[in-house]
């Protein structure tokens, strides 16, 4: 794999994720008497916190494999070593600076994190765990719309502003605005020589968690012009997507990519599934349907039935992006996704898109065998044309 210029965009936002978790922008939001709630999944509705003038930023774990004693005493080791990493940050008193937390009842390992925190970790004013339903029918749409209905009552109570219609409204056009730069963004990744690599992608996304959106809005409409100014290239042998569990460590996804891949697109929370869907406010009048309808609506998680809503999209994003092999990387205990997978696998080899499935933990950056693996995915995928 090889590069062209350097972005000076981009050494901005690495300049940004380095101060994980209080990076600067968000202290600048604290300094100037502004609150801040995290959130951990992407079945929470961000636009309900944005409206009542709270930043949203998104709980995650380091982009580094941390040591998980304190973690450990608290939740069971077969809790997946995301929501450890996340609780080991906290315990260790990383997140003090936040006001609020919302979870979602998405998997176990989410919905126990919720509550261990509320018991042993530095008091939180409000956290509130968002029921999210597993299904897609109407029934299940009128249960989440009331639970974010629920959300956003207990947010006002909290703000003492009232979230009115037009505050959603002006949400959903910031947030919308993300989305479709995001698609520019990915656009570019269909080329023969796209402008970015998988793990400077990775950190572009990163940094949407880490500071207020209108700033981040900035920050992508300059790096898109910079892409198109420089006519920056990368190269590589082979098309990659990256599939899975949550991921937020560019070095993972360098290592396979220094191995001759390129990492095109993502089917990932910490990516396209984050994104990928804009909320409708021309089918839904009510601003707050059309953010609950688009929330439960979007690019399915592992853990939604039924299961071929999510394989479906994968296969399409293959082919738009004209994946020559996909990496799926399952963090121990993830259960969803490894419950998945190997139905994935099938659909994917059925397409003639081999698949190379990778045990990992949460944080965890190019170990021997990882690369070891990689390397030989490559000869594989490289002797294949």
């Amino acid at each position: 794999m090889a590069t062209a210029t350097d972005l000076r965009t981009l050494e901005e936002i690495r300049g940004i994720n380095a101060g994980f978790p209080y990076t600067k922008p968000i202290q600048e939001w604290k300094k100037k008497g502004g609150k801040v709630f995290a959130w951990q999944c992407t079945y929470v509705p961000e636009e309900v916190i944005a409206a009542a003038g709270i930043l949203p930023v998104r709980m995650t774990g380091d982009s580094r494999e941390l040591e998980l004693e304190e973690a450990n005493a608290h939740l069971y080791i077969n809790t997946c070593s995301y929501c450890r990493s996340c609780l080991e940050l906290a315990l260790d008193n990383q997140w003090d600076f936040l006001d609020g937390y919302v979870s979602a009842a998405t998997c176990d390992g989410s919905r126990r994190l919720a509550d261990v925190w509320q018991n042993y970790v530095t008091e939180i004013p409000l956290i509130y765990v968002l029921t999210s339903p597993r299904k897609f029918t109407e029934r299940a749409h009128m249960l989440y719309l009331d639970e974010v209905r629920e959300m956003k009552r207990l947010v006002e109570e909290f703000s003492g502003a009232k979230i009115t219609d037009d505050s959603l409204r002006d949400a959903i056009k910031l947030y919308n605005r993300t989305r479709q730069l995001l698609h520019d963004l990915y656009d570019m990744k269909k080329a023969d020589n796209p402008p970015v690599t998988g793990a400077e992608t990775l950190e572009i996304i990163n940094a949407s968690f880490r500071m207020p959106r209108d700033q981040y809005n900035d920050l992508l409409v300059r790096l898109l012009d910079e892409l198109k100014a420089t006519g920056r290239q990368v190269t590589g042998s082979a098309r990659l997507m990256i599939s899975g569990s949550p991921l937020n460590n560019p070095q993972f996804i360098k290592t396979i990519e220094d191995e001759g891949a390129i990492v095109v697109v993502d089917e990932l929370c910490m990516g396209t599934r984050y994104w990928w869907d804009q909320v409708d406010t021309n089918t839904y009048s009510d601003p707050l349907e059309a953010i609950s309808r688009r929330y439960l609506n979007n690019f399915p998680c592992a853990r939604m039935v039924p299961c071929d809503a999510r394989f479906d999209r994968v296969l399409d994003l293959a082919r738009e992006y004209r994946v020559e092999g996909v990496v799926s990387q399952i963090i121990r205990y993830c259960v969803p996704f490894a419950h998945d997978q190997p139905l994935l696998r099938e659909r994917l080899e059925a397409t003639n898109v081999p698949v190379l499935e990778l045990d990992t933990e949460y944080g965890q950056s190019g170990t021997g065998q990882i690369r070891t693996r990689a390397q030989a995915f490559m000869e594989m995928l490289t002797a294949k044309k």
